[in-house]
């Protein structure tokens, strides 16, 4: 059975993820019945952490430290430069421009036709 929701306001004030929201993605698994309030406080803040380590690394060796700004490109080359990210590259993937694609999709097709002769 799940516990009822006991928060001392002290632990509310340290998450800024909402535990209603991080509670649903963790019930969304088949492999979980239950959970426990300590179990689902402990999910949120680590969440929360490794979130805030990822917008940091990001920042930290992004293009917008001039302009104290992240965009998108930086957590896509963090992901794909940073082992600890690297997991990543499938949901946050480089973006590329349709024309740098056809011509990319042009050049191995080019390949395979000439690995064929």
């Amino acid at each position: 059975e799940e516990e009822e929701e006991e928060e001392t306001p002290d632990a509310k004030k340290s998450i800024s993820l909402p535990v209603s929201r991080v509670r649903l993605i963790m019930k969304s698994s088949p492999d979980v019945s239950s959970i426990n309030q300590d179990a689902l406080f402990l999910t949120t803040k680590a969440t929360e952490l490794f979130v805030q380590h990822l917008a940091l690394s990001s920042f930290n060796n992004g293009s917008g430290k001039d302009s104290n700004t992240l965009e998108y490109s930086d957590l896509a080359k963090t992901t794909e430069e940073n082992e600890t990210f690297h997991f990543l590259t499938d949901i946050l993937p480089k973006k590329i421009l349709a024309r740098d694609y056809l011509k990319t999709l042009e050049q191995m097709q080019e390949e395979e036709e000439e690995a064929d002769l």
